[in-house]
């Protein structure tokens, strides 16, 4: 039982983040955190981890180890599971990632009433707006927006969205409407830095046209926040989630422009590891989530019952 216990210990230490904060949750000291790190990979005859004073990373053989472990762990409680009757109550740490601005207003408030009706979990939010690697730093579940590229994961829609352009009615007035992607070129754009899409690139379709238009603009920030407050001041379009200018929309002082042409998919979704049997605390988190947000979910051909 060495191993397993080896396995769950170095599993702690990735999802905490650091040797200090395992040691924390273990009750012991950091010092003997790094020593039994250290005969682990003795053992293994490998390097586990990359440490300096600030941050720990994986190394290749340490990803792949974790990977497994997990799986071998998890694997562990589905048995138990079974053997006890299934009637195992979702209880310790659940690490979960999302955006700043869907974290702050959607998924906290979600996790509130989470942690009410699951209290032997620990709930623990990390919100980025920087791409989250589930293995290799330890998440739980992450919630992201569009396609889920990675094989390894797993995704359930919780949340129909689109993303949409938008103006003031004062810039509209003052500079015209565009009516087809390509005049966007003309226009001050303001301009959001994210990490997953090329910068200044929006792409449009319609049908079987396809447009990419390099867009330009005085304004741009990593802040979505800041984006829509220049936009609501009059300085440019924008291109934005449907959950983040929907009030905007509601009451006037942001306008949908090129509604016939169609941008890259937005849905919200909670992403975690494929796994033959989810540790219950995570089935929990999932089941949870989805059931939360039913209402901006659509049947096929409808509308959501509740819009952003």
């Amino acid at each position: 039982m060495e191993a397993i216990s080896d396995l769950a210990f170095f599993s702690l230490i990735m999802k905490r983040g650091s040797l200090v904060a395992a040691a924390q949750e273990l009750g012991v000291t950091p010092p003997s955190v790094s020593k039994r790190l250290a005969a682990l990979e003795a053992r293994l005859r490998v390097r586990l981890l990359n440490r300096t004073t600030r941050r720990i990373s994986l190394t290749p053989e340490g990803e792949t180890y974790l990977a497994e472990g997990v799986r071998i762990i998890s694997d562990m409680e589905a048995l138990e599971q079974k053997i006890s009757g299934g009637n195992i109550i979702p209880k310790g740490l659940l690490k979960i990632s999302a955006t700043f601005g869907f974290g702050r207003r959607h998924i906290t408030p979600q996790l509130s009433l989470f942690a009410r009706e699951y209290p032997e979990v620990e709930v623990q939010l990390h919100l980025t707006d920087r791409p989250i690697n589930l293995v290799e730093q330890g998440f739980d579940a992450v919630i992201r927006f569009g396609e889920i590229p990675d094989a390894r994961l797993t995704a359930r829609k919780i949340a129909d969205n689109r993303r949409l352009v938008c103006a003031s009615p004062a810039y509209l007035k003052q500079h015209g409407i565009p009516t087809a992607p390509r005049d966007l070129q003309r226009h001050s754009c303001i301009l959001l830095r994210e990490s997953d899409e090329i910068y200044g690139s929006w792409h449009f379709r319609s049908g079987a046209r396809q447009e990419t238009v390099k867009v330009r603009g005085p304004l741009s920030a990593n802040d979505g926040e800041c984006a829509i407050a220049w936009a609501l001041d009059g300085h440019g379009i924008i291109l934005r989630s449907e959950w983040d200018v929907a009030p905007f929309l509601r009451s006037g002082r942001l306008r949908v422009l090129l509604e016939e042409w169609e941008l890259p998919p937005a849905d919200v979704y909670i992403v975690f590891p494929t796994k033959n049997n989810l540790s219950a605390k995570t089935r929990a988190l999932v089941d949870f989530m989805v059931s939360a947000f039913a209402l901006h979910r659509a049947e096929k051909g409808k509308t959501p019952a509740v819009n952003w």
